[in-house]
């Protein structure tokens, strides 16, 4: 196991924090965009009650004129009520994103570690591989030497210290 399991299970926290961060933004973000289109109806609103307002000030329909100064007031009223909290869906969007890019960091750091981890063991087996080889070939070169030494001595007609060209 390259990596210890405390590490990995770190990871996988950091992911699932990070994920839940995410998810949150997003559900933020949704928040902000429907505040932001009642924001809209409410422009278009106040929109239609000045139409209103001057068509019945052409027709001099006192009806309409009244019902284009209610719609045009009940769209400040809401338009007022929804300015604050669009504000507030926006600073909850910033902090949550913050936090999501906070909780990324925490989980790239924790990759990090066990990346390094992952390079450190690799390096370990690599060295431990090349020792066994550089051993397994000095004991090779060792009994080749070995079994030199004793052949030459067991040959027959030289003597040792003596060699094939015979004693001078």
């Amino acid at each position: 196991m390259a990596a210890s399991r405390a590490l990995r299970r770190l990871l996988r926290i950091r992911e699932i924090e990070e994920e839940q961060c995410h998810l949150a933004v997003e559900s933020a973000v949704g928040e902000l965009k429907r505040l932001e289109l009642a924001q809209d109806a409410t422009v278009e609103r106040d929109r239609q009650g000045r139409r209103l307002l001057t068509s019945s000030a052409h027709s001099g329909e006192l009806a309409d004129r009244l019902a284009a100064f209610a719609e045009s007031r009940a769209a400040e009223r809401q338009s007022a009520h929804l300015a604050p909290r669009i504000e507030s869906a926006k600073r909850e969007v910033d902090n949550f994103r913050h936090q999501f890019l906070l909780k990324r960091v925490e989980r790239r750091q924790a990759e990090t570690l066990i990346r390094e981890e992952e390079e450190r063991v690799k390096i370990e087996e690599g060295r431990r591989s090349q020792q066994a080889l550089d051993d397994w070939h000095r004991f090779r070169l060792h009994r080749s030497l070995a079994e030199s030494v004793r052949s030459s001595a067991a040959e027959p007609g030289l003597r040792v210290g003596e060699d094939e060209r015979g004693s001078q």
